[in-house]
This record gives C-alpha cells, sequence and structure tokens, in this order.
C-alpha cells in the first residue's frame, strides 16, 4: 500500500483500415518503446515546407482559395493515428479525436473560422506499422487542408513536411517534428536529457534522498530520460542531500521477466523515490512488484499515467505516487483558462475527460488560431508562417507558452536558452484515494523556474497562463 499522507463529432468521419500485419507488426512493437513515452529526445532530423496549397486569391470576407480540402462552407481535415495492434492497449485515435471533434463542435458553434465549417472528413487507422504507407495516401488524394496525426511510430512525419501539409500531433512524436515548420504539438521541441530543475524538487517534496531512475533499453527517448534524472539530481540534488543509488537505463521492453531483480537492487540500496521514464504498464508492474517485496510505501514518479480510470482501477497500489500531465491538469482551477470550455464541450460531445482528448483539442486550437491569424484567402504556407509567427501560445492558459518562432529546434545542455522555453514549467498531481489531487496553488498549476545557461538552484513560482 502507498502512502498517503502528504496529499460531437461535427460530421461522420469515413473510416480506412487494413488486415494485421503479424510478424512484422510483433517486431514493430518493440521498436516502438521510443514513442511509447511523453518524452523525446533531441534529434538532427529535419523537414522542409513546400507550399502546395494553391494561389492565394484576394476576396471578400470569407476569401477564396484553391487549397485543397476548402470549399465554400468546409476545411476539411484528416485524422491519421494508432488505434488497432496498438501494444500499450491504450486508447490513443480515439481519444485524440474526441478532443479534435469536441473543439471543432466548440467553434462551429460559433460560425467556424473565415465563414468555414471545420470538419475531420477521413479517420485512418495506421495500426501501428503503416504510418507512411497512410500518409503518402493522404497526401497523394490531396483532398485535406491538414492532417491531425496520434502515431506510435511517426514514420510519415517527414513526407507530410515535404509536401508542405499543416501537421497537428503528439509531444511524443516531439523529436520526429524536429526542424519540420510545418509540423505542431501541445509542446515545442526539446531535451530530454537536459538538466532540469523539477528532478530535486519533486524528491524534495516526497522527502527522498536516495533515488531511483529506470529507462527502457531499446528506447532512446526513455535511455536518455534517465540519464537526465541522473544529471539532474547530481546538479542540483547536493543543496538537499540527494543522490541517485540505483540506475537501469537498461530494462527489457514490456518486462517479459518482470521486476523481481531490479525491484530487490533498489530495496537493498534504501531507495526512498522511484523516477520512472517508461509506460504506464511497466510502471505498474514495478509498484506490483515493490507491494510483493514489502517496499510499497515507496513513492514512484511518472509521465504517462494520467489516466484517472487505469490509477483507479489499480486501488490503492499508486496512492502517493506523482504523475507529470503535460498541460493544466483536470483537476485545477478552471479560473478563466480554456480548461472550463474544454470540460463543457466534451461533456456536450458526450465522451471522456483524457489525457489524449486534451491533447487533440489543444492541436484543434492551433489550427484554428493558425487559419485565423492568416486571414479570409488562406493558404497551407501562409497558415504554417501565421502559427511559426506565435511567440506565446499557451492554447488558452492550458500549456507553458510555446514560441514556435524558434522551437521547432530543442535546446542543448550547452544552451537552454536559444531554442529552449522561457521558463522550466511542469504541471504536477499526487494520488490520493485513487484520484489525483494538485501539487501546489490550484489557481496556478504551473511550477516554473527560469531558464538560464547558468544551473543554479531557485525556487519555483507558481503561474497560471492567462
Amino acid at each position: 500500500m502507498k502512502r498517503s499522507d502528504c496529499w460531437l463529432p461535427s460530421m461522420p468521419a469515413r473510416s480506412r483500415s487494413r488486415n494485421p500485419q503479424g510478424r512484422r507488426l510483433r517486431g514493430l512493437a518493440v521498436l516502438v518503446a521510443g514513442l511509447l513515452l511523453a518524452v523525446t529526445a533531441c534529434s538532427n532530423s529535419s523537414g522542409k515546407v513546400a507550399d502546395t496549397s494553391g494561389t492565394k486569391v484576394p476576396g471578400g470576407a470569407q476569401g477564396t482559395t484553391s487549397g485543397p480540402g476548402v470549399t465554400d462552407s468546409e476545411i476539411r481535415f484528416a485524422m491519421l493515428g494508432t488505434k488497432s495492434n496498438n501494444p500499450l492497449g491504450t486508447c490513443i485515435l480515439d481519444c485524440f479525436a474526441s478532443g479534435v471533434n469536441a473543439y471543432f463542435a466548440y467553434r462551429n458553434s460559433e460560425g467556424g473560422v473565415h465563414g468555414r465549417k471545420l470538419v475531420i472528413s477521413e479517420t485512418v487507422d495506421d495500426q501501428l506499422g503503416k504510418n507512411q504507407q497512410e500518409a503518402l495516401k493522404i497526401i497523394s488524394a490531396n483532398e485535406t487542408f491538414g492532417t491531425f496525426s496520434a502515431p506510435l511510430l511517426a514514420t510519415g512525419f517527414g513526407a507530410f513536411a515535404e509536401a508542405g501539409v499543416p501537421l497537428y500531433a503528439l509531444p511524443a512524436n516531439a523529436s520526429d517534428m524536429v526542424g519540420k515548420d510545418s509540423a505542431f504539438s501541445s509542446t515545442g521541441s526539446f531535451c530530454i536529457e537536459c538538466t532540469q530543475t523539477y528532478w530535486s524538487y519533486i524528491a524534495n517534496l516526497a522527502g527522498a534522498t536516495r533515488i531511483a531512475a529506470l529507462g527502457i533499453g531499446v528506447a532512446a527517448p526513455s535511455k536518455n530520460c534517465a540519464n537526465g534524472v541522473v544529471r539532474s539530481i547530481e546538479t542540483f540534488g547536493g543543496k538537499f542531500g540527494q543522490k541517485v543509488v540505483y540506475m537501469n537505463d537498461s530494462l527489457a521492453y514490456g518486462l517479459p521477466n518482470g521486476a523481481g531483480p531490479e525491484v530487490t537492487a533498489m530495496k537493498n540500496a534504501g531507495v526512498q523515490l522511484v523516477i520512472g521514464c517508461i509506460d504506464l504498464n511497466s510502471m505498474k508492474t514495478f509498484s506490483q512488484e515493490m507491494e510483493r517485496q514489502g517496499v510499497g510505501d515507496v513513492p514512484m514518479v511518472h509521465q504517462n499515467t494520467y489516466d484517472q480510470k487505469f490509477v483507479a482501477a489499480g486501488g490503492d497500489l499508486f496512492e502517493g505516487d506523482y504523475v507529470l500531465p503535460r498541460f493544466r491538469p483536470f483537476e485545477a482551477d478552471a479560473g478563466s483558462s480554456g480548461l472550463k470550455t474544454f470540460r463543457t464541450w466534451m461533456e456536450k460531445s458526450k465522451t471522456e475527460l483524457t489525457e489524449y482528448a486534451m491533447l487533440g483539442w489543444i492541436d484543434a486550437d492551433l489550427a484554428y488560431q493558425g487559419i485565423k491569424a492568416a486571414g479570409p484567402s488562406f493558404t497551407r504556407a501562409s497558415v504554417i508562417a501565421a502559427t511559426n509567427k506565435m511567440t506565446n501560445y499557451s492554447a488558452d492558459g492550458l500549456i507553458d507558452p510555446i514560441d514556435w518562432s524558434r522551437q521547432h529546434e530543442p535546446p542543448t545542455e550547452a544552451d537552454p536558452v536559444t531554442h529552449g522555453y522561457k521558463q522550466e514549467c511542469i504541471t504536477l498531481v499526487k494520488v490520493h484515494n485513487g484520484r489525483f489531487e494538485p501539487v501546489g496553488d490550484p489557481k496556478k498549476p504551473f511550477i516554473c523556474w527560469p531558464v538560464t545557461k547558468e544551473r543554479t538552484w531557485s525556487e519555483p513560482t507558481f503561474i497560471n497562463f492567462t
């Protein structure tokens, strides 16, 4: 038992699917590990934006354009992501789509944008291993203006970038979007192996000085994340007497042999906090083994477990654990942020509040804001350009503000400023009685530190980005 002290769819979608690919997909299940995490590594991939959107023609209030997917009454988007053959068994594509559709319903109730409704006209399941193939079909058909994408394997992102198609994807795909000015998500590019202030902060909250860091060996982002935890504790932990006493960045994906030896090693090392850079099912396996070995009261830090149903189903398994959402938590005070509107339209569309739904909602808002900023006679290229001029995008207070003029490239350990966030911010919740509770000020849910080249400790500032 973990310790508990301290704390509408706007129109019918056309769905395409193919038969499973058997052995090949089982092999891909191993390779996909790096994309199963809400973490990304620094990358050197790049992309070039091409203007294939047609000629901008001056017009009236509505504007005219010959861009694909744009009619007199609609702006049509494709939806591409992973539903079948998902090795995690989690709701990704459908939940992501529910957030996009709820946002579109909200904006369409106000008249849409530039006199046109926003619609998802095609939904495609990439079946885990066919993202590039399906991306090329969408590009070749040229029937949609942009694409919302929630894949585990983002193999089609390069094709979308070369075709100049606006792409709105997941934070987990951030390394696949590096250098691609037409690709966006609810986070800018970031460096997960770089020093972060918040790891020592969370350890101090937990009263822990002896820390473990976990990563998956075949997944570079996971491995890099675990090493980033070590680097961060080495940099800031001295102030609190913290040190990493157990580090394993070579875990087998899926933990096919369980976590017995690893938990025994952590127990022998006197670990007081476990920071996981692994998927939610693997975190559950560790938590169950810790319970079995009598160290279930040691709290864990989760990066991929912001799932109320999953946590509630675990009973007291996750009691006292910390979870890092990627946005303003559902449990925070909405204030004047977009959280209230999100809740309202998710309820109207009769869909659940989920992490992926919020990520879809934020992406849909970015698409809307980009089209609106581009003006009535918009094209793909002008929408991409307008979006990349946004220097303080917070999705109406739902995320740490992004500067899209410079955050398509990740920061580095040597230079966290040039391409980094203006502030290093997290949101944090703690599990109590099977439910999430905000850590800090619910009215100011973002816990932030200044970003400087000098790695110096400072106490956080609690912020409300509205």
